[in-house]
């Protein structure tokens, strides 16, 4: 077995102990706060870790002391390498372990030729896939590694995988009618100034939206796209979801989080709990959250598919 797969992503705490941590790194990330002093960036990012991490720790351990993206990064590891029994398939994330140290280890020990890069985000952003990129090409070279190497920017185009998306919607309005629900596609924001510099991300999302949209048809009585995940007083993208539930008069809503591929925390904890109280207090009669593609066998034939589109 010479060839293999490494998914990419951000990661998050596997306990309450490594909240600290992922903080700690995701701030000290540039791509994340662009600040070109190291001590000064350090600096923010020790200020920001200290103010955010009594909430965030609070926050999982509703989520039950961890964040629930490496359960389901797992499963989707297996379920992959299942599916692809001539390919070895492993992990990488970007701020909590398994790093991509200990990725590359395990390619090295495997003799590995060709190795495959997988960013999980189905839209570029420097924040995101460079970042995740950049951070294995990096630790790649430290150690030596040398293989040929093959990456991809987005996926969102992917047929299959806008199967498993419309499948995870059908799934959330189950029996009920969908002409009765609005749907909004919540994206994760991004500083309007990221966007300014030429990073393509909200162009993609508009655009992954707009395919939606024609698979979808007149299903739902409206669809929308609004952006969740603000932090900071910098301006972010708009509408913010909290601002677009406010203006839509329909009282029955239905959520995508179209920026993620797995439920992590921004899903179960913010779609799930935050939002679903904001909503109640604007008197919405039913808000439902539908689920990422995750390991879904639809999800996993989606990536299959890219890879075999890498090689």
């Amino acid at each position: 077995m010479s060839k293999a797969i490494v998914l990419l992503n951000m990661g998050g705490p596997n306990n309450l102990e490594e909240v600290e941590l992922f903080l700690k790194n995701m701030f000290n990330d540039k791509n994340i706060l662009p600040i070109k002093n190291r001590l000064l960036r350090r600096l923010v990012a020790y200020m920001i870790t200290n103010a955010r991490g009594k909430e965030a720790r609070s926050n999982y351990e509703k989520l039950g002391g961890k964040s629930p993206l490496n359960l389901y990064t797992k499963r989707l590891v297996e379920a992959l390498e299942a599916a692809l029994p001539d390919t070895f398939v492993t992990q990488a994330m970007r701020y909590t372990p398994p790093f991509a140290k200990d990725a590359i280890k395990e390619l090295i020990a495997r003799g590995i030729k060709d190795v495959y890069l997988i960013p999980l985000y189905p839209h570029y952003s420097t924040t995101t896939t460079k970042s995740s990129l950049e951070d294995f090409y990096n630790t790649a070279k430290g150690y030596g590694f040398h293989a040929r190497f093959h990456d991809i920017a987005n996926f969102y185009e992917n047929e299959k995988f806008n199967d498993a998306v419309i499948e995870r919607i059908e799934e959330a309005v189950e029996a009920d009618e969908a002409k009765d629900f609005d749907l909004i596609f919540s994206a994760h924001s991004l500083p309007q100034k990221i966007v300014q510099r030429g990073d393509p991300y909200l162009f993609e999302v508009q655009e992954h939206v707009e395919i939606l949209k024609k698979r979808l048809r007149d299903r739902f009585n409206d669809i929308h796209l609004a952006f969740q995940s603000k932090l900071g007083p910098v301006k972010w993208l708009e509408p913010s979801l909290e601002d677009k539930l406010k203006e839509i008069r329909n009282r029955k809503v239905l959520i995508y989080p179209i920026s993620f591929v797995l439920d992590n925390s921004e899903t179960e904890f913010e779609l799930h709990i935050e939002y679903k109280e904001i909503a109640k207090a604007l008197g919405f009669e039913d808000y439902r959250v539908a689920r990422c593609p995750n390991d879904s066998p639809k999800f996993v034939e989606a990536l299959t598919d890219i890879y075999k589109g890498m090689r």
